[in-house]
């Protein structure tokens, strides 16, 4: 007698539970659970941490990342606007400048901006200045190309209208298109953010003194100092998490909302179409 549809369905997930039961309980069996807790969760040796990762490592973090995207986002959006000129060289220039900077590694860019231009043009920045400018740079490239396809993304009769009733070309990309296009990239940009977050812990390579370690830093040198196996790991992933997880949250929202925003549109002109049509009929 052959199976349903419905059945072979139920099968295949029956098998699939079971794999999944015997998986797991083979890997509890076999696991030093002891051991284990000793490794990752010893969480009352890291206690000499607090508050110091909270007040500065987090601290910091947060710092270098909200600078670093800002920097990145002015600079991104001016690139953005330089790979639509019509002025080729501003295009060869902004789209060199974005494929090499997303071409190579953030570390790379830390370790030429902290350690190379200070000496090539004999000059001395405080280090949160050169993680902001390193970081930014690398985030820069990537944000001009979310920008570029948000301008790209709105109208051009948006354009068009304005510059018919006697607008500026300047003056209503800043007013009308500019503005449009932030709100069609606000998931992509609060990616970043979260991206950006997580290479602040590059930061270390610098050499940085106490007061300017982010939270990285802190659960690295934890490893030697509290002798708790990678617990001091731990509680710095946990740390992060407590800052991406809220960004990855609003992400989500902010999707959601231009999702339901792009298709109140759609609905209205299939409701004046089919409008249309009963009064012809």
């Amino acid at each position: 007698m052959s199976m349903t549809a419905r059945q072979r369905s139920m099968t295949i997930k029956a098998i699939q539970l079971i794999v999944l039961i015997v998986a797991v309980a083979a890997l509890v069996l076999a696991t030093n659970w002891g051991k284990v807790s000793k490794t990752f969760f010893n969480f009352g040796a890291v206690a000499p941490m607090f508050p110091d990762v909270i007040l500065v490592g987090m601290r910091n973090t947060v710092l270098y990342t909200l600078g670093a995207f800002a920097f990145g986002l002015v600079l991104g959006l001016v690139l953005a606007l330089m790979r639509r000129s019509d002025f080729s060289p501003y295009r060869w220039i902004a789209t060199a400048f974005t494929e090499f900077f997303r071409g190579v590694p953030a570390l790379l860019v830390l370790l030429v901006v902290g350690f190379g231009v200070p000496m090539a043009f004999d000059v001395k920045w405080p280090l949160g200045v050169n993680a902001v400018l390193a970081l930014g740079l690398v985030s820069s490239a990537y944000i001009a190309e979310t920008l570029r396809a948000g301008l790209q993304a709105v109208l051009k009769g948006q354009l068009e209208a304005a510059r018919s009733l006697g607008m500026p070309q300047w003056r209503a990309m800043i007013t009308i298109v500019i503005p449009q296009a932030f709100k069609i990239v606000l998931p992509p940009l609060t990616n970043e953010i979260i991206l950006l977050t997580k290479d602040s812990s590059l930061v270390y390579v610098l050499g940085v003194m106490a007061t300017q370690y982010e939270m990285t830093k802190f659960a690295n040198d934890g490893i030697n100092q509290y002798n708790a196996g990678i617990t001091p790991l731990v509680v710095g992933g946990l740390l992060y998490l407590v800052l991406t997880l809220p960004l990855t949250a609003l992400s989500r929202w902010f999707e959601r909302r231009t999702q339901a925003t792009s298709r109140a549109p759609k609905a209205s002109a299939q409701a004046a179409s089919a409008n249309q049509e009963e009064v012809a009929a």
